[in-house]
């Protein structure tokens, strides 16, 4: 969804853009040649490796350009720092970069054998190792059925923890086989992967990703100039839930302008190209 994430922003030269989650840069490139000239552009990501690709991929921009390892639910220090009072624009796009899904060390794919990491900032103490080896059978099935939505909740999590009394699960692989194993005969057809779910809500949980998109909503809405837009692309309904309510209860204080009533989506023949960005949903508001 690049294109449609940049029309949205409004980019004009001289405009202040925050990427909240700038990875490796993909939409970011493409927006400070919008901005430019005197544009500047601030971009945020907990994983300093990501950061680093960022860094090399702007390096044309750099005098423009300020990146920063930090947490977007910390926005409106970040920003203090800066002596920046408002901006103009603001995008979110949530979720796995390609990036580290294709690093096995990172342990976020159930498709390459690595360590059960999953932790965005390599700084934080939980890992995806802790909570599946030590959180309780209940304490599991709850995590899988709220953040993953996974209807095999409590036969995943009773076969998680019979599994690590023998020995830890260490790896993904071991991980995904679990899941495999805990899916009951005859389950039928599905479209995603049977471990997919189980991923989800424990990656969600390693990284407090819904907390920190709850509470960086309205901040980011309150730095905006009048005529600002803030974009979230969105990869699942738990993620798509908060923001639709969030602008809505935004908008019914007249604080913005919902610009998408529905959720734009991708289109087939970039779904069929990258799919990846078949689930992902794209909410844009402009501020009042």
């Amino acid at each position: 969804m690049y294109k449609e994430v940049l029309e949205s922003l409004n980019l004009k030269p001289g405009k202040i853009i925050v990427d909240a989650t700038i990875g490796t840069a993909g939409h970011s490139l493409g927006i400070i040649k919008e901005i430019s000239p005197g544009g500047r552009l601030i971009g945020i990501d907990k994983d300093e490796e990501s950061l680093a690709v960022a860094r090399e991929r702007l390096k044309d921009f750099i005098e423009a350009v300020t990146l920063l390892n930090d947490d977007f639910r910390n926005i409106d220090g970040i920003l203090g720092r800066l002596g920046i009072k408002k901006i103009d624009g603001i995008l979110f796009d949530l979720g796995v970069s390609s990036y580290q899904l294709e690093d096995p060390e990172r342990g976020f794919s159930f498709n390459l054998e690595g360590p059960l990491d999953m932790r965005m900032d390599r700084r934080s103490f939980i890992s995806a190792y802790d909570l599946v080896n030590n959180l309780n059978e209940e304490e599991l099935s709850n995590l899988l059925r709220s953040y993953g939505q996974e209807r095999w909740h409590n036969r995943i999590a009773r076969l998680l923890v019979k599994e690590r009394e023998r020995s830890p699960i260490a790896t993904t692989v071991q991980l995904a086989n679990i899941v495999l194993r805990a899916m009951p005969r005859g389950s039928g057809y599905q479209r995603i992967h049977p471990a997919t779910r189980t991923f989800q809500a424990i990656r969600i949980a390693v990284n407090r990703e819904l907390e920190a998109l709850e509470e960086t909503i309205n901040k980011s809405i309150a730095l905006l100039n009048k005529g600002g837009r803030i974009c979230v692309v969105s990869f699942h309904s738990l993620e798509d839930r908060i923001v639709k309510w969030d602008f809505r209860k935004s908008a019914h204080e007249q604080m913005i302008t919902v610009l998408t009533k529905k959720p734009w989506i991708a289109l087939e023949r970039e779904r069929l190209d990258n799919p990846k960005c078949r689930s992902a949903k794209l909410r844009v508001a402009e501020k009042n």
